[in-house]
C-alpha cells in the first residue's frame, strides 16, 4: 500500500486519511512536527549525544530528565521542548576544541555601539553565548520566543562556529 504525502497548510486532512494505518499516521506526525518548527530534530538530538559521548542514561541525567523521554526524542515520538534544546547547544558548545577562541558575537556581527549598549549580551559580556540569552538584538530587533531566535541563531556564525 503506498500513500502519497503531500506538503499542505491543512495537515489535518492528511492526518485523517491516515489514521487507518497507525505507522503511517505516527510518520506523518513526525514529519509535521519536524516542519513546523525549526526546532532541534531527532537526528540532530542523537547526533550530538554520540557528540557527546554520552549514553543515553548519561544524557538523561545531565538534562534531569528520564531514559524514556532521551529514548522518545531520539526516536521522534515526543517534540524535543526547548529547554533540552538548550541545554544540549550548551553542553555541545563546552566540548570545542580550546585552540578555537572564538569572538564575541559584537565582533563578528559588527555591532554599533548604540545597539550594544542595549543588548544583553555585552552587557553581561556573555559574547559567545549570546545564543544562549533571551532579549539579545540580533538582525536589528529582540526576537519573543525561542523559537523565533534559534531560526536565526542556527544561521549565525556565531553559534555555527561553537558546535
Amino acid at each position: 500500500m503506498v500513500f502519497e504525502i503531500r506538503h499542505s497548510s491543512n495537515h489535518a486532512a492528511t492526518r485523517r486519511q491516515a489514521a487507518n494505518h497507525p505507522s503511517i499516521s505516527r510518520k506523518i506526525s513526525r514529519l509535521t512536527l519536524e516542519t513546523r518548527t525549526k526546532k532541534m530534530n531527532t537526528e540532530e538530538f542523537l547526533e550530538a549525544r554520540k557528540k557527546l559521548g554520552k549514553t543515553q542514561k548519561q544524557l538523561a541525567e545531565l538534562l534531569g530528565v528520564s531514559i524514556k523521554a532521551v529514548h522518545s526524542y531520539e526516536q521522534g515520538w515526543r517534540a524535543i521542548p526547548s529547554h533540552i534544546e538548550r541545554q544540549m547547544f550548551f553542553l555541545l558548545t563546552r566540548i570545542r576544541d580550546e585552540e578555537k577562541k572564538p569572538k564575541p558575537c559584537w565582533v563578528v556581527k559588527k555591532c554599533p555601539p548604540s545597539r550594544r549598549n542595549r543588548c544583553p549580551a555585552w552587557e553581561f559580556q556573555a559574547g559567545k553565548l549570546c545564543w544562549f540569552i533571551n532579549g539579545t538584538i540580533c538582525e536589528c530587533q529582540v526576537k519573543k520566543s525561542w523559537k523565533d531566535k534559534m531560526s536565526i541563531c542556527r544561521q549565525c556564525e556565531v553559534l555555527s562556529s561553537l558546535l
